[in-house]
């Protein structure tokens, strides 16, 4: 229930990449306005996530939750209605709020809820419902291609649906047993942890590392270096340039791929959505059993690879359309085995109890931000430096990015969150 957040993410994030085609059509935008209108989205994905720590900190996981459910769907009903460029950006920073909360809490609520053995796993489906939500945002763009210049609106308005039956499937979901401890309610947190088959002693557990950490906050020495490798492991996560295929997919396609028709590009999406979705669910089969590091590594020798090959195959104007969709196919695998659920994951385990709200807020803001310097720069760099320049860049964020997983990252594979916590506070 809690993941149907992620798909909303998903969607609502992507939409955008069928409906530009149409946006830049129907009102004559240039590439600097076009990409005003794709991030403005992201300007309220930063908002979002910087309030949802807080907010979860003090009102609770569930409640925040239903906030951001009530958000998607009034904001997709605007959205569609917009007749400029800035009243369609104000009501895509509104939505860009639900998603910010949802992109932070989904993942930090399933790993407060799940057994160590198998949080991988239930973190990952955040992942899995991301990518099930892309793949469903590039069919229904595709669906409604046909349906002329205004079908950008049905788009956009189509989010309201999975946002309202979000809204409900919520009230069956429980409060996190770890903040409901935090927060006092303890036999509360005993009955639910023995529906969740985890043993009573767990709340002792809870309790004891709660006390330990009374005087934890976001200066405290412990938590100088997991703060900055979830700062710098979200940062990555962004600017190896998957927001690239995933926000301006059909104007690569009909613009430097040879995509005859914007059906044909959108349809060409529905192919990247579909080995999205594929990728992920062998990432969430893998994560508890291979580990978070291996994973990671993997993913980005995997993604620097097709990145440096589809440097080559857009220098040469010569190669077929067909080619240049396989390696953003291999591209996009690779993120999906492991860039795409590893960070959410880890960053997910990182952090104490007391502050695990505020510190993925700081990760996430910092995701956010990332994003939103590559998706506002896309267009501008690949006019100055070709699409080539901007694809060899990724490539080598990706080769740096295999470099720091290499030598920073822990292994957190296994652990229950208290005994990650106990290894920060002993190295202090």
């Amino acid at each position: 229930m809690a993941a149907l957040g992620g798909l909303l993410f998903g969607f609502d994030t992507a939409i955008i990449n069928g409906a530009i085609v149409f946006l830049k059509r129907q009102f004559q935008w240039s590439d600097l306005q076009t990409e005003v209108a794709a991030s403005s989205l992201l300007v309220g994905c930063i908002l979002g996530s910087s309030i949802a720590g807080w907010l979860s900190d003090r009102l609770g996981r569930k409640r925040v939750l239903l906030l951001s459910a009530a958000i998607f769907a009034l904001s997709s009903v605007v959205t569609a209605i917009a007749n400029s460029l800035s009243q369609f950006s104000i009501a895509r920073l509104v939505a860009g709020s639900a998603i910010g909360i949802a992109s932070m809490l989904v993942p930090l609520y399933i790993a407060e809820i799940s057994p160590e053995n198998i949080r991988g796993r239930l973190v990952s489906l955040n992942q899995l419902a991301i990518m099930l939500g892309i793949l469903f945002s590039y069919l229904t763009g595709w669906a409604l291609s046909f349906a002329g210049n205004e079908s950008w609106r049905w788009m956009f308005a189509s989010v309201a649906i999975p946002s309202l039956f979000f809204f409900f499937a919520l009230f069956a979901v429980p409060e996190s047993p770890r903040w409901l401890v935090k927060s006092g309610a303890t036999n509360q947190a005993i009955r639910l942890l023995a529906k969740l088959g985890q043993p009573v002693s767990r709340v002792n557990e809870i309790e004891h590392v709660l006390k330990e950490e009374a005087d934890a906050n976001l200066f405290h020495p412990s938590l100088g270096k997991p703060l900055l490798i979830g700062i710098v492991l979200a940062v990555l996560q962004q600017i190896t340039g998957i927001n690239t295929i995933l926000y301006y997919g059909s104007v690569i396609f009909t613009e430097h791929a040879g995509a005859r028709s914007a059906s044909a590009a959108l349809w060409a999406n529905v192919i990247i959505g579909a080995v999205n979705l594929i990728f992920t669910i062998i990432a969430v089969l893998t994560i508890d059993k291979i580990g978070r590091k291996p994973l990671l590594m993997i993913a980005s020798a995997g993604m620097g690879t097709s990145l440096a090959i589809l440097a080559y195959l857009f220098s040469n104007p010569q190669m077929a359309g067909s080619k240049i969709l396989i390696f953003i196919v291999c591209y996009v695998a690779f993120f999906s085995v492991g860039i795409g659920p590893g960070v959410w994951v880890v960053i997910s385990e990182l952090f104490p109890t007391k502050v695990r709200g505020q510190a993925m807020s700081v990760a996430t803001i910092s995701l956010w931000s990332a994003c939103l310097l590559i998706t506002s720069t896309f267009l501008s760099l690949v006019k100055a430096v070709s699409i080539r320049g901007a694809f060899s860049l990724y490539a080598v964020l990706c080769l740096c990015t295999l470099v720091f997983v290499w030598r920073v990252i822990p292994e957190t594979k296994g652990q229950t969150l208290e005994s990650i916590e106990r290894q920060w506070m002993s190295s202090e």
